[in-house]
């Protein structure tokens, strides 16, 4: 199958889904939430993949939703979104049993950030970045990140980074556990396929590790990312939400008023 956002190869028992907007720092846009879901589920039907990894092309991992272009009028329904498009493809992730690595090459910011935290394990270049930036559009957190981060890097830590949105970098990131491992750039791709290889030659138990982990975690998930929904409606129809759209495109810093 081709996909028209992403590339996708399948070699040694990995599928590697390789985000592939980087003249837009791999932000989503419908067809690249809706093609990394297809990825995800054929990696899941194969018989022949054992492990996949997520990665971005260029120099970002994922840097989003994609705001470029959109005016305040544009937005639609931010809770519909999530429901259609993000969430699908965050249940994937956890519900399938195989295990999904993400190896963060670059800046993961919003949903991209969450896109990662989502996956079994993280791997990180030197030069990746993980900004929890919802808060500097007006937003709340969704994709599963409020629910998945608290559990990672625990409650007081991940509220700091919710509430003030600051650059978290790879060896920050990794004293936090927000990932497991950090390359540096030059043997990034060879090391974080070490890694995938690794899991990808394991025993069936494995996944059986997965399905324990979510066995306890999943119907808390799932009620979040709900909940998520719904709160990203609300933010979505505030007025800081439209300047904090329109600062991002101006470039410039947001005037928020509360309302």
């Amino acid at each position: 199958m081709a996909y028209e956002t992403i590339n996708y190869e399948k070699v040694q028992g990995v599928a590697t889904i390789t985000l592939n907007r980087p003249q837009s720092l791999n932000a989503f846009v419908p067809q690249m939430n809706q093609d990394v879901l297809e990825a995800l589920k054929d990696g899941e039907r194969d018989q022949a993949v054992r492990c996949l990894m997520i990665t971005g092309a260029g120099r970002a991992f994922c840097a989003g939703q994609d705001l470029k272009g959109r005016t305040p009028e544009q937005k639609g329904s931010l809770g519909a979104s999530l429901r259609e498009k993000y969430n699908p493809m965050i249940r994937q992730i956890r519900q399938m049993e195989k295990i999904v690595v993400a190896a963060v090459n670059g800046v993961a910011a919003g949903a991209g950030c969450n896109l990662a935290l989502a996956c079994d394990l993280r791997v990180a270049s030197e030069e990746a970045k993980f900004i929890q930036s919802f808060v500097r559009v007006g937003l709340a957190p969704d994709s599963g990140g409020s629910f998945i981060l608290p559990r990672l890097v625990g409650l007081s830590k991940a509220m700091e980074m919710l509430l003030l949105g600051d650059t978290i970098d790879a060896q920050e990131a990794l004293r936090i556990g927000l990932v497991a491992r950090v390359f540096s750039a030059a043997e990034f791709a060879h090391a974080a396929r070490e890694v995938v290889e690794r899991i990808a030659a394991a025993p069936l138990g494995i996944g059986l590790i997965k399905r324990a982990v979510n066995h306890a975690n999943l119907p808390s998930l799932e009620s979040d990312l709900e909940y998520e929904a719904h709160l990203q409606e609300i933010a979505g129809r505030s007025s800081d939400y439209d300047e904090g759209v329109r600062a991002f495109l101006e470039k410039r810093a947001p005037a928020f008023t509360g309302k």
